[in-house]
């Protein structure tokens, strides 16, 4: 499932900001990006993450905000601070000039003095990255149960579709016996050129016929798989690798129907409900 969640947390002085942004994805993976002086801290923001989605590839951006308690300090470069004393006492002899460099001339020089961050306090940053996070994921928890909500309405819509074609393939299975009776009838009947026929012996063809092509059991399994599946769909917790394995059944059980029949119309009904069930497929990708 996409979607896309935002927070912000403070403690001890400590502010951090938490993004994330999810696309569709077969498992839960986590991709932290988290700057440098935070990176102990990734082991916990994947936990946590990976605690709370179950799928999908989440994207997870750390920032820790400049400018606060603990944010930014002016710090010394003593080492070039005395560089430039030494420049400028090597000057005075060379030229002959009085004095002694001051600290207002050596702060004054470019790069001496600088505004840096300084080292976060790890127990505060730990504290600011869990509210952060735990935010963002409830942000995004929000936005991809939305998104959740119409795909369980347009999965039901497309269950609902098979459902009316596995009843129309049951209304049609029995009409391909009764054609296949008129047809040997007629046939033999033809062959024979006017010779009595045994109805015995054309049962038996027929009644052969009719056990080679009846689809009584995966019109059942259909229906349980079928039931299953909305089960899932109304249920809270994860469904999406169960509706995948779901959807493959419903599929082996359509094409089992089809190698099976030989009516026009049912060979129809499969092919559409064959394109229906792709479509399933295509939507179930995104579910969590």
């Amino acid at each position: 499932m996409t979607g896309f969640g935002a927070g912000r947390g403070e403690a001890g002085g400590e502010a951090v900001s938490v993004e994330l942004r999810s696309v569709n994805g077969k498992f839960c993976e986590v991709k932290p990006r988290v700057p440098r002086e935070l990176a102990a801290l990734e082991p916990e923001l994947v936990k946590t993450i990976r605690a709370r989605v179950s799928r999908g590839v989440i994207d997870a951006y750390v920032r820790r905000e400049p400018g606060g308690a603990r944010g930014s300090a002016p710090r010394a470069d003593l080492a070039l601070a005395a560089a430039y004393a030494k420049a400028f006492r090597d000057l005075k002899e060379s030229l002959g000039l009085a004095g002694e460099p001051s600290v207002h001339d050596l702060v004054a020089m470019e790069g001496v003095i600088s505004i840096g961050d300084t080292a976060p306090d790890p127990q505060a940053a730990a504290s600011a990255l869990q509210q952060a996070l735990s935010a963002a994921i409830d942000a995004l928890d929000q936005m991809r149960r939305r998104e959740g909500e119409a795909l369980a309405r347009d999965l039901t819509a497309r269950l609902e579709a098979i459902e009316r074609g596995a009843r129309e393939v049951a209304r049609l299975a029995p009409l391909q016996v009764d054609a296949v009776r008129e047809r040997l009838a007629a046939r033999i009947a033809e062959l024979t050129r006017g010779v009595s026929l045994d109805p015995s012996r054309l049962a038996q063809e027929v009644a052969v016929f009719a056990d080679r092509t009846d689809v009584t059991e995966e019109l059942t399994r259909l229906a349980s798989h079928l039931a299953q599946a909305r089960g899932l769909i109304t249920s809270q917790a994860p469904a999406g690798r169960k509706l995948e394995f779901l959807v493959q059944e419903l599929n082996r059980e359509i094409n089992t129907i089809g190698s099976k029949s030989q009516h026009a119309g049912i060979a129809g009904t499969v092919v559409e409900l064959k394109a229906e069930l792709e479509r399933i497929r295509e939507q179930v990708q995104n579910v969590e």
